[in-house]
């Protein structure tokens, strides 16, 4: 797909997951690209039908632009519960386990998840794929002994890069932590893989959703819907 289809597909996934978004509501807003143009369109929702709805941002960048459109945002540490979220992802295979943290805001994307009754995924055709192996899966580390975890992972073959700005510095999270990106391996068995990262010394998250998503929303001219009760 081109730039713009794949830019449309996005625009067309948000739109259709904004007019699922109920009244009276705490709503949990992604990060990245994608929910970017969720924000756009629920906003939109929000001033034609004046709908009671409060939000919690995913990322510093959700936060600014939710502010700059002057929508009620509330802080994360005053609440328990968020009753929806609607967030992008990375990758997500046939039985709705994604990546996610492409962005560099895993670690609040996955609190709110946790939080929220509901999750809901917004994507392009491009995201949506057989099996997540092979794919690259961001670890957030803490900063002080970071390389220790970095020895770790190329000790057990997972490929590990640091990742960085553009300008060479090395790339800070929302929560000022680093990223050390990896390859999942061909036939991982992610519950380990997932159980494995969060043992590890200085490993604050890492990108795997597993579980997480309740309906997946694929954009296109027609859009498709996934969810995780159609699997069972």
């Amino acid at each position: 797909m081109t730039k713009t289809e794949i830019e449309k597909q996005k625009a067309q996934a948000a739109a259709y997951a904004a007019k699922l978004v109920p009244d009276h509501i705490v709503l949990g807003l992604g990060s990245g690209t994608t929910a970017a143009y969720f924000v756009k369109a629920i906003n939109q929702r929000i001033n034609d039908e004046h709908l009671d709805i409060q939000c919690v941002a995913t990322s510093v960048g959700t936060e600014k632009l939710a502010e700059k459109l002057g929508m009620r945002m509330l802080d994360v540490n005053t609440i328990d519960q968020v009753d929806l979220t609607v967030d992008g992802a990375d990758v997500v295979d046939h039985q709705l386990n994604g990546i996610k943290g492409g962005g560099a805001a895993l670690l609040f994307e996955k609190l709110v998840a946790d939080m929220s009754k509901q999750n809901i995924w917004i994507v392009d055709q491009s995201k949506y794929t057989d099996s997540l192996a092979g794919h690259i899966l961001p670890i957030e580390v803490i900063p002080f002994g970071g390389m220790g975890v970095f020895r770790y992972l190329k000790e057990n073959g997972y490929q590990p890069e640091f990742r960085f700005k553009d300008n060479g510095d090395v790339l800070e999270t929302d929560s000022g932590n680093y990223l050390i990106n990896i390859i999942i391996p061909k036939d991982a068995d992610l519950e380990k893989l997932s159980i494995d990262l969060k043992k590890q010394t200085g490993v604050v998250e890492h990108g795997l959703f597993l579980n997480v998503c309740d309906e997946l929303i694929i954009g296109g001219d027609q859009i498709k819907t996934i969810k995780r009760s159609d699997l069972k």
